[in-house]
C-alpha cells in the first residue's frame, strides 16, 4: 500500500485521518465523492436511497462507465450513525459465539473469517454490546476481480455477500455524497494487488551476453597464459641454460617446471587487460547518457500537461531498439476515453462537413469558425460544433430535426447533476450516452432532471416533462434500447436507438427511400473511424399500449423463460419504426495513434491490445486505429465456451493461415508440454495478414498448459491480436506467455493500475501519465504523456541506443583484443619470459586515457541516420529485431580481426626495425624504439578503425579522436624527455626514444603499412558485402543518402479504411439493467425546478433571428 498517501477517516471512537499504510482488517472506512477506494470495501451504508454507490472502475477495468453498489438492507440502516458505528471501538475484542477473539483476521478450512477489533464497531450496532453471534465468511484473497463470495452471519440469520455490495481498491466514488465500508481485504491481498504481479529485477539480452562473453574470455586468457606458460618450460628446458651465465634463475627456481608456474601467473598479469575490467563501468556511463537523451527530447515534452518524458531506468535504453511485440491497454492509453459529437444525418440531409464558397468540403482547423451556442444559457461551454446549417434548422423550427434531437434528450440512462442552477453535469454510464445529450443539450433540448416516473426536458427554452413509461433495456442481443414516453400534450410515442443491422430490419416499409439515403451515410461515417447509431421513433395508439403493458407485466412476473418472453414483447412493440437519421460519434484517439501504429507496423513490431473493455469497442478502437482494416484476408473472432472450442477455433484460424504447414504432428504439439521446460517456437510467415480477436472467457481456457502453445503459434501469425475483457493478471500472463515461447524482446504500454502487472512483466514497461492515475507510470521503466511518443522512443532513442550499445561493445573488444595479443606473440620471440611489449606507462594510460574518450563519444552522438530519415524508413528498426549488430557471431568475427590485427601489429613493426640502422647509421633494433614503434602503430590503427565505425561526426567526436592522440604524442615526448629521466630516474627509463624513433621514416613507413594492412580488409569487406549482399538496412541507407542529396520523398501513408460492417459496432458500455433500476425507484432522483424567468429564452426572438 501507498504509505505516503492519505485515506479517508477510519472509525475508531470517532473519525480520523489516517494512511492507507494504517489501514487494516476489519477497519471501517468513510468515503467520499471523488475518493479513491484504498482497500476492498463491504459496503455497509451510503447517502443515496436504499444504500446505492455509483462507482468508476477505471483502474480495474479500463472502464469509465459508471457501476452501481449496494449495501444489504440489514447494514444499511446504520447510515452515517457514529454512535451505532463506534459501539464498541473502546474494546479490543469482540465476543463472539462466547468466547473472546483478538483483533484479527482468522483462517479456517481455506475461508477466512473476520473477526477484528475494527469490525465490532459494525457487528456492534447489532450486537449492542450482547452475546449474540455474528460473524463475516468469505473466501480467501485472489485475483478474481468479478467475483467475491461470502456470507454474513446475524443472530441466526445469514446474508449472502457477493460482488455487488464489494467496492474493490481502485474503483473510485462517483455522484455520492459518501459512503461507509468495512474493509475485507487491505493491503496485498486486495483483488487490485493479487493481479498486480511481481516485480523482478530486468537485465536487458545484452547484459546476458557481456556475462557470457567474459566468461568465454576469461577461459581464454586462462589458455593462452597455460600457452605461454607450456612454452616457457619448454624454452627454459632446451635453450635457457645458454643464458644462466648473466640470466640465472631466481633463488627459489629449480626446474624448468617450476618456472613455467611462474611464468603462468606472470602471464595472467600482464594479459589481464583482454578481460573487459572497465566495460560494466563503460555500459552505465553509455545508458545514463542515452537516458538524458530521453529526458531532454522536446518532441516527448507534452505542453498542456507539462509532462517530459522520463527514463526511470539506465538499464534497459538498448533493448529499446529491439521490440518485436508491443502490448497495450486501449483506454487513457490509445484513446482518451472522450466521446465527441462529429456528425448527424436527419431526414437524408448531413451536417457536420463544412464547406467552402465553391462547395468543396474542408478540413476543420483551428481557425475554423465555431458554432455560436450563447443563445443557449444551458449549453455545455466545451462542446464544439462547426456545421452552422444544423443550429439554423434548429431555429427555424425543422420537425425531423427537433424530433432527432428530442429523442436524444429522451432515450438514454443518462444521470443529472445540478449543484448549481444552470450548470448542468451528466453521469453517465456510456461516454457514448453522455456525448449525444451533450449534442442535445448544446443545441436546444437539454436534458434536466429525471425521477422513476417523469423526464424533465427544456426544449428551446421552454421546460416539458415526458412521462415515462417504460424503458426497453439494452443488452448485447438487443444491441438496442428504446423508451415508451407520455408528451405533456398526452402523445404516446416510442423513441429507439441502435445498432442499424438490428434496427434496419424493424423499420416500416414506407421508409425504403430514407434507408438506403441514410445507409450510405452510415458507410461513409463508418469509412471514417465514427461509431454510428441509427434513431427511430413510433407513435402508440392508447388501448394498444395498455394491452401490452399488461401482457409485459405477465412476463416480467413469469418464472419460467422469462427473458425470452420479454424479448418477444419488445420486438414487438419495436417493429414499423419510423427511421429519423443517424449519429456519428468519435471516440477521440489520443493524436497521432493511427500513424503511430501504422509506423510501428511498418517496421515489423507486432501490436496486442489487452483491454478489460467490451469487444465491441474494442474491435471499433482497433478500426479507428488502423489496426485492423479492409485489406486483411481475415479477423478471426475466438469465443469458445470450453477448452474443446477454443482449441478448435485457434487450429481452424492456424489451419487458414498455413495450410500447408498444418500436419498431423502439429496436433500432438498442441498437447505435449514438458513441464519446467520452456520451448522456443520458431517463426512462422503466414500466407496474408491477419487480425484475431479473443474473449476474457476464452482467454482463460486458452492459457490453461494445454493450449497455451496453440495460442502462441495463432496468435504470432496474426498482425494484430485484439483481448477483450482480460483481468490484469490475465494481461501479464498473456505476456509472459509471449516471452516464453518466442525469442523477442516485449514492450508493455498503459496507464492505469489494471497495467502495472504487464508493464512489470514485460521486457520493457512504459507507463502513460494519463487520467487514470501514477500508478502505472510509477511501476514503468519508461514514461511519457502520449502514445504517439512510443514510435520517436523506439524507431529514434532505442534504435539509437542499440546500435551506439554494439558498436561500443565491438571497439571495445577489439582494442583490447588487439592491444593485448600483441603481448601474446612477443612472448615467441622473448622466451616466453613474461617481458612486456610496451612501456608500463602506455600499458596503464592505453585505456584511461588514450582510447576511452573517442569510444564513448561514437557512444554517444553516434547516428547512422538522423531521427528524420529513422521515422521515415521504420524499415532501419529490423537489424535490432533480429539482434544483428552484437551477438556470438559478431563476437567471434570481432575476435578473428583482433587476432589478424595484432599479428600486423607485432610482426610489421617488428620487421621494419629487424637489422634496420638510423639514418645516422646507427642501429634502431632495441627494444625501446620496437615498443614505442608497437605503441605508435596500435594507437594510430585503432583510431582510425574508430573513424570508421563512426558514422556522424561531430566536434566532439573530433575533439576525443584527434585529443586523445595529440595527448600521446604530447605524453610521451615528456616522459621520454631528458628531464623527467633526470627528476624519476627509475620511473622513465625510456629516455630520449621518442625523438630518436619518430623522427625515422622506416617508423612513419611501418606505421602507414599497419594502418593500411589493418583497415583495407575491412573496407573492403563493407564494401563488397553492400554491393553483393545488402542487408535492408544498406539498401535505405543507400536510399537515404540519394534523397538528402535532393527532395524528400513524401511519407506515404495508408487511409483509413474500415468495413462498412462496422458501424454495426456501436458499442453500448452501460450495464444491462440499468433501465430496470431507474424505473424502480431507487435511484436518487430529484425533480428540478423549472427555469426562472430571467433564464428562459427562445432563439426565434429578434436577438437570434438570422440575417
Amino acid at each position: 500500500m501507498a504509505g505516503e498517501q492519505e485515506s479517508l477517516p477510519s472509525l475508531q471512537s470517532s473519525l480520523k485521518d489516517d494512511r492507507w499504510l494504517n489501514v487494516e482488517v476489519g477497519d471501517i472506512i468513510k468515503l467520499e465523492n471523488n475518493n479513491f477506494v484504498t482497500a476492498d470495501l463491504l459496503l455497509l451504508s451510503s447517502s443515496e436511497p436504499h444504500s446505492l454507490t455509483y462507482i468508476e472502475t477505471a483502474e480495474l477495468d479500463g472502464e469509465t462507465n459508471l457501476k452501481v453498489k449496494q449495501a444489504l438492507t440489514v447494514t444499511a440502516e446504520l447510515g452515517e450513525d457514529l454512535p451505532a458505528l463506534s459501539c464498541f471501538d473502546d474494546l479490543s475484542t469482540l465476543c463472539f459465539s462466547s468466547k473472546c477473539f483478538p483483533a484479527s483476521l482468522h483462517s479456517s478450512e481455506g475461508q477466512w473469517v473476520v473477526v477484528t477489533g475494527g469490525a465490532r464497531a459494525f457487528l456492534a450496532s447489532f450486537q449492542r454490546c450482547s452475546s449474540s453471534e455474528g460473524e463475516i465468511r468469505c473466501e480467501a484473497p485472489n485475483n478474481k476481480l468479478d467475483k467475491f463470495m461470502g456470507t454474513l452471519a446475524f443472530k441466526g440469520e445469514k446474508y449472502s455477500l457477493d460482488n455487488e455490495r464489494m467496492l474493490l481498491r481502485g474503483c473510485t466514488i462517483r455522484n455520492t455524497e459518501w459512503c461507509f465500508g468495512l474493509v475485507i481485504f487491505a493491503g496485498p491481498d486486495t483483488k487490485l494487488m493479487q493481479n498486480s504481479g511481481r516485480t523482478v529485477f530486468k537485465r536487458t539480452s545484452i547484459d546476458r551476453l557481456m556475462n557470457y562473453l567474459v566468461l568465454v574470455i576469461f577461459v581464454l586468457l586462462a589458455a593462452m597464459c597455460l600457452i605461454l606458460a607450456i612454452g616457457n618450460s619448454i624454452w627454459e628446458y632446451r635453450q635457457g641454460y645458454k643464458f644462466q651465465v648473466y640470466l640465472p634463475w631466481p633463488q627459489d627456481v629449480h626446474s624448468a617446471t617450476f618456472s613455467a608456474f611462474l611464468m603462468f601467473w606472470s602471464y595472467v598479469i600482464i594479459l589481464n587487460t583482454v578481460v573487459p575490467i572497465s566495460l560494466y563501468v563503460s555500459v552505465e556511463i553509455i545508458r545514463l547518457g542515452n537516458s538524458f537523451y530521453i529526458e531532454w527530447d522536446r518532441k516527448m515534452y507534452y505542453a498542456p500537461n507539462d509532462t517530459p518524458a522520463q527514463a526511470r531506468t539506465t538499464t534497459l535504453n538498448e533493448e529499446l531498439g529491439q521490440i518485436k511485440y508491443v502490448f497495450s491497454d486501449k483506454t487513457g492509453t490509445l484513446t482518451r476515453n472522450i466521446m465527441i459529437f462529429n456528425k448527424c444525418c436527419i431526414n437524408g440531409k448531413i451536417y457536420g462537413d463544412i464547406y467552402d464558397s465553391e462547395g468543396q468540403r474542408v478540413e476543420v482547423t483551428e481557425n475554423t469558425e465555431k458554432v455560436d451556442f450563447s443563445y443557449n444559457p444551458l449549453a455545455d461551454p466545451k462542446f464544439t460544433f462547426y456545421d452552422h446549417s444544423l443550429v439554423e434548422a434548429v431555429k427555424v423550427g425543422d420537425v425531423p430535426t427537433h424530433m432527432f434531437f428530442r429523442i436524444l434528450s429522451l432515450c438514454h440512462t443518462v444521470m443529472p447533476e445540478e449543484k448549481k442552477k444552470g450548470e448542468l453535469f451528466y453521469q453517465a454510464q456510456s461516454p457514448d450516452e453522455g456525448a449525444l445529450v451533450t449534442a442535445a443539450r448544446n443545441v436546444g433540448f437539454v436534458f434536466r432532471a429525471r425521477t422513476p416516473e417523469t423526464i424533465t426536458v427544456v426544449e428551446m427554452g421552454e421546460e416539458l416533462v415526458y412521462q415515462l413509461l417504460a424503458i426497453l433495456d439494452f443488452n448485447n442481443v438487443r444491441k438496442r434500447m428504446s423508451v415508451i414516453v407520455r408528451s405533456p400534450k398526452g402523445k404516446l410515442t416510442l423513441y429507439c436507438k441502435g445498432a442499424d443491422t438490428i434496427l434496419y430490419e424493424l423499420l416500416h416499409s414506407s421508409c425504403g427511400p430514407l434507408k438506403e439515403e441514410t445507409r450510405e451515410y452510415l458507410e461513409e461515417f463508418a469509412g471514417e473511424g465514427l461509431r454510428t447509431l441509427v434513431v427511430a421513433y413510433k407513435d402508440l395508439e392508447q388501448s394498444y399500449f395498455e394491452e401490452w403493458q399488461r401482457r409485459h407485466h405477465e412476463a416480467s412476473t413469469a418464472l419460467h423463460e422469462r427473458d425470452e418472453k420479454l424479448s418477444e414483447l419488445y420486438e414487438e412493440i419495436e417493429r414499423g419504426l419510423m427511421l429519423l437519421g443517424a449519429t456519428a460519434v468519435e471516440d477521440k484517439l489520443q493524436d497521432g495513434v493511427p500513424q503511430t501504429i501504422e509506423i510501428l507496423g511498418k517496421a515489423q513490431i507486432k501490436i496486442w491490445v489487452l483491454t478489460g473493455d467490451k469487444q465491441e469497442t474494442a474491435v471499433n478502437i482497433a478500426y479507428s486505429c488502423n489496426m485492423l482494416y479492409d485489406s486483411m484476408k481475415d479477423i478471426f473472432i475466438i469465443h469458445g465456451d470450453t477448452s474443446e472450442e477454443v482449441r478448435q477455433e485457434l487450429r481452424n484460424a492456424r489451419k487458414k493461415m498455413q495450410p500447408d504447414a498444418f500436419g498431423e504432428d502439429d496436433e500432438l504439439d498442441t498437447h505435449v508440454k514438458k513441464p519446467g521446460k520452456s520451448k522456443v517456437l520458431p517463426d512462422e510467415q503466414p500466407n496474408g495478414e491477419y487480425g484475431l480477436v479473443i474473449n476474457g472467457h476464452s482467454l482463460a481456457y486458452a492459457l490453461e498448459g494445454e493450449l497455451e502453445q496453440e495460442l502462441v503459434k495463432t496468435a504470432c501469425l496474426c498482425k494484430v491480436v485484439i483481448c477483450c475483457r482480460v483481468t490484469p493478471l490475465q494481461k501479464a500472463q498473456v505476456v509472459e506467455l509471449v516471452k516464453t515461447y518466442k525469442n523477442a524482446v516485449t514492450l508493455a504500454i498503459g496507464d492505469g493500475a489494471n497495467d502495472v502487472s504487464m508493464i512489470k512483466t514485460a521486457h520493457i514497461g512504459v507507463g502513460i501519465s494519463g487520467q487514470e492515475g501514477m500508478q502505472a507510470v510509477l511501476s514503468s521503466d519508461f514514461s511519457f504523456a502520449q502514445f504517439r511518443y512510443l514510435q520517436r522512443l523506439l524507431l529514434v532513442h532505442g534504435r539509437w541506443s542499440y546500435i551506439r550499445m554494439c558498436k561500443f561493445l565491438a571497439y571495445f573488444f577489439y582494442k583490447n583484443f588487439a592491444f593485448t595479443l600483441v603481448h601474446f606473440w612477443y612472448g615467441f620471440f622473448s622466451g616466453f619470459s613474461a617481458q612486456t611489449v610496451y612501456d608500463e606507462w602506455f600499458i596503464t594510460l592505453y585505456n584511461m586515457v588514450y582510447t576511452s574518450l573517442p569510444v564513448l563519444g561514437m557512444s554517444l552522438f553516434d547516428q547512422d541516420v538522423d531521427e528524420k530519415w529513422s521515422l521515415q524508413f521504420p524499415q532501419l528498426y529490423a537489424p535490432g529485431q533480429q539482434n544483428r549488430y552484437f551477438n556470438k557471431r559478431e563476437f567471434a568475427k570481432c575476435m578473428l580481426y583482433s587476432v589478424y590485427s595484432s599479428l600486423v601489429l607485432f610482426f610489421v613493426p617488428c620487421g621494419t626495425l629487424f637489422n634496420s640502422l638510423r639514418s645516422d647509421g646507427k642501429a634502431i633494433a632495441d627494444y625501446q624504439s620496437f615498443a614505442l614503434t608497437a605503441q605508435t602503430c596500435l594507437l594510430i590503427v585503432v583510431s582510425v578503425q574508430m573513424g570508421l565505425d563512426t558514422a556522424y561526426w561531430t566536434a566532439v567526436n573530433q575533439l576525443f579522436i584527434w585529443g586523445s592522440l595529440a595527448m600521446y604524442f604530447a605524453i610521451t615526448f615528456t616522459m621520454y624527455s631528458n628531464g623527467t629521466y633526470l627528476i624519476f630516474t627509475a620511473s622513465f627509463p625510456f629516455v630520449g626514444s621518442a625523438r630518436n624513433t619518430l623522427n625515422q621514416p622506416t617508423v612513419w613507413l611501418s606505421v602507414f603499412l599497419c594502418v593500411i594492412l589493418c583497415v583495407l580488409p575491412v573496407v573492403g569487406f563493407r564494401f563488397l558485402k553492400m554491393q553483393l549482399k545488402p542487408t535492408i538496412s544498406d539498401k535505405v541507407l543507400r536510399l537515404v543518402r540519394e534523397l538528402q542529396k535532393g527532395r524528400p520523398a513524401p511519407v506515404l501513408k495508408r487511409p483509413l479504411q474500415r468495413r462498412a460492417s462496422r458501424r454495426s459496432g456501436y458499442a453500448f458500455s452501460h450495464q444491462h439493467g440499468f433501465g430496470a433500476l431507474i424505473t424502480s425507484g431507487l435511484i436518487n432522483m430529484h425533480p428540478r425546478v423549472p427555469f426562472g424567468l430571467s433564464r428562459s429564452f427562445s432563439p426565434n426572438s429578434e436577438k437570434y433571428q438570422l440575417e
